[in-house]
């Protein structure tokens, strides 16, 4: 073959034959000590060796890092579990089921820093059709609570739901929780969360707390119904 044929050595050809041939250093070990990188820190040159501990060095920072973040996030959870605790011992210790409502949207507001929590039941029992709670939800709201297969978090664009807040013009955003018994297709009242900071509830957040109080919710405004 003319040698003019043979295709050139390649960075691949070169990088393959020394994973292939690891002794190849232990026959060149001063090589090792010549080659000399570029550091990521600057122009200079640096050896292999000090390269190899920079990278190290640069790995235990990433994963100092990623250990702190996780117990941040620990500590934020143990918080929230907290919190949810305190909340559902309130519920717990509502001896009347017509005060489960206050008691549910205040709690909520005192230990999350919600500012501002309304809540809307309806189909109760004959007893409490003329608590506040029981009045002012509209059919169209009725059917929106029953359409929501979970929370639904983000802007206030004007929802019928947001003029049950002491002042719904500071909502600027919403989480709205369907409440239902189970898996039951149909709700029977809707919990309003709402701030004034349009990225306390947007609309790319997580549901699966809010999920929670939704259920807990549901529970515990059981006892409301027939």
């Amino acid at each position: 073959m003319n040698a003019n044929n043979i295709p050139p050595i390649t960075e691949d050809d070169i990088a393959n034959y020394l994973v292939n041939t690891p002794d190849f250093f232990e026959r060149h070990a001063a090589l090792l000590a010549a080659v000399q990188l570029t550091s990521p820190h600057g122009q200079r040159a640096v050896s292999l060796q000090e390269r190899q501990a920079e990278m190290l060095r640069e790995k235990i920072r990433s994963l100092e890092l990623k250990g702190a973040e996780m117990i941040r996030h620990g500590n934020e959870n143990t918080t929230i579990a907290d919190k949810l605790q305190r909340w559902t011992r309130e519920l717990l210790l509502t001896r009347e089921a017509r005060d489960l409502p206050t008691v549910a949207t205040s709690a909520i507001a005192e230990q999350f820093l919600v500012p501002q929590v309304a809540i809307k039941v309806w189909d109760v029992a004959p007893e409490f059709t003329d608590e506040p709670f029981a009045q002012g939800a509209s059919d169209d709201v009725k059917a929106f609570a029953s359409s929501l297969m979970r929370p639904y978090c983000g802007a206030n664009p004007g929802l019928e739901a947001a003029q049950w807040l002491v002042d719904p013009a500071s909502a600027a955003s919403l989480a709205l929780i369907p409440l239902r018994v189970g898996i039951a297709p149909q709700a029977f009242g809707l919990l309003v969360l709402a701030s004034s900071d349009t990225q306390r509830f947007a609309s790319d957040m997580g549901t699966d707390f809010l999920e929670r109080i939704g259920e807990l919710t549901s529970a515990a405004l059981s006892r409301l119904r027939p």
